[in-house]
């Protein structure tokens, strides 16, 4: 199962007021940074992602305060229980 691949023309959901571009055609796998999994030039596993729009994704790449990461760690297993009811994780 190739998660990167899955994320493809879903809806954002990170969704940052003022921030998302609710465009599906622009989402990706944002990867969680997540210490003791990722690191400099090291992605978290991919099961750390969140889907997100090209918007969303810049931004959480580049701010790191706390209600950031929230929004991205919420968005994380926004993902998971997607993939879950899907059938593409258990």
């Amino acid at each position: 199962m190739n998660l990167r691949r899955e994320a493809q023309g879903k809806n954002c959901l990170i969704r940052l007021p003022g921030i998302c571009n609710l465009d599906a055609q622009t989402t990706v796998l944002a990867h969680y940074r997540l210490p003791g999994y990722s690191g400099l030039g090291v992605k978290s596993p991919d099961l750390l992602g969140a889907w997100s729009c090209s918007a969303c994704h810049a931004y959480v790449d580049t701010h790191h305060d706390d209600l950031t990461r929230l929004a991205h760690a919420e968005a994380c297993l926004r993902t998971i229980a997607e993939l879950s009811k899907r059938g593409k994780v258990k």
